[in-house]
């Protein structure tokens, strides 16, 4: 079982465990429903999307590597809200991060909360971020906003864990490629322990 919290509980048969790499998900979810969407927002979305309709899972599990200058290296962080970073149609008169016409706010709220983990606002975009200095979220990823989005949309309960593997910095491209490998172990134990 997938424990959320004392009374929130799924089927570990019934839960989509959802990665872009293969190197995120490691060997401990080899015998599980899990998903490798590829890197960024339309692989995500389109992966997703055609497992919703193959296999209808009952709760959404995204795990994945994040950078993020509030956490440290090695913490794992649960995302209920979520920020497409790159949206940017203030020319137009919108808001910063808001998607035009679309009905939903700039910072989309969406997730199961895990009372042990610390919280936090994931920005995803279609780049790897280097230069972190927006203070409206405090994660960056390449991933969570459309599978978040998704998930409301389709009514599936949606947990967001990332494993912070650098600080968004100018380490952060050497920083990734060491601990993204260290993503798995440090999810097993919180999910499944």
């Amino acid at each position: 079982m997938i424990k959320i919290n004392e009374e929130l509980q799924f089927s570990v048969e019934d839960t989509l465990f959802v990665f872009a790499l293969d190197s995120e998900a490691g060997k401990v979810f080899n015998d599980k429903n899990k998903l490798i969407t590829g890197i960024g927002k339309v692989n995500a979305a389109m992966e997703l999307t055609k497992e919703i309709y193959r296999k209808r899972p009952k709760l959404i599990v995204n795990l994945g590597s994040a950078g993020s200058k509030s956490f440290h290296k090695g913490d794992v962080v649960c995302c209920t809200k979520f920020i497409q970073r790159d949206m940017d149609v203030r020319g137009l008169g919108f808001s910063l991060y808001e998607t035009p016409l679309s009905g939903i706010p700039p910072v989309l709220e969406y997730g199961l909360k895990r009372h042990d983990l610390p919280e936090g606002i994931c920005g995803s975009g279609d780049s790897f971020e280097m230069n972190h200095s927006e203070t409206v979220y405090n994660i960056v990823d390449m991933e969570a906003y459309p599978l978040a989005l998704i998930a409301m949309k389709e009514e599936i309960p949606f947990l967001c864990l990332k494993y912070i593997s650098d600080d968004a910095g100018s380490d952060a491209a050497d920083d990734w490629a060491v601990q993204v490998h260290l993503a798995s172990e440090a999810f097993n134990k919180i999910l499944f322990s």
